[in-house]
């Protein structure tokens, strides 16, 4: 089985949630991304869920609203990952050739991995790219 496995994504307005399924409680259940709180919802049917997640973002922003707080999540841009060594030398050495930073070299990446989103979930669906790096 592949563990580059795409995760099903809700969308309302301009917000987004993760969804799952517990084959324990028989539920299905989700929590709101990019906000500056954890906020899950659940359903029965896939109805509920959506029905469920909606009511969640308007009970959330009316929320933020009332105590006067900006419900997004700020990026500031910055992040670490976490790379094999291999992989690590790699991007260095490509970066160097081609007389960037490394810093520079993982925002091309980003920039054109997003930029062709269709095709690297088809390489991810059908290989899972990272697996020989």
């Amino acid at each position: 089985m592949n563990k580059f496995k795409m995760n099903d994504i809700l969308k309302y307005k301009d917000y987004h949630a993760s969804v799952h399924f517990s084959t324990n409680d028989e539920v299905f259940y989700g929590k709101i991304l990019g906000v500056n709180d954890l906020i899950s919802f659940e359903g029965s049917s896939v109805t509920e869920l959506k029905t469920a997640f909606e009511e969640a973002v308007e009970d959330y922003l009316e929320t933020c609203n009332a105590i006067g707080k900006h419900p997004d999540k700020s990026y500031k841009g910055t992040f670490n990952v976490r790379v094999s060594s291999f992989l690590h030398k790699e991007a260095s050495l490509f970066a160097a050739a081609h007389n960037l930073t490394l810093n520079e070299f993982v925002k091309v990446a980003l920039s054109f991995t997003l930029q062709h989103k269709e095709d690297v979930n088809r390489t991810i669906s059908d290989d899972g790219p990272l697996e020989s790096v």
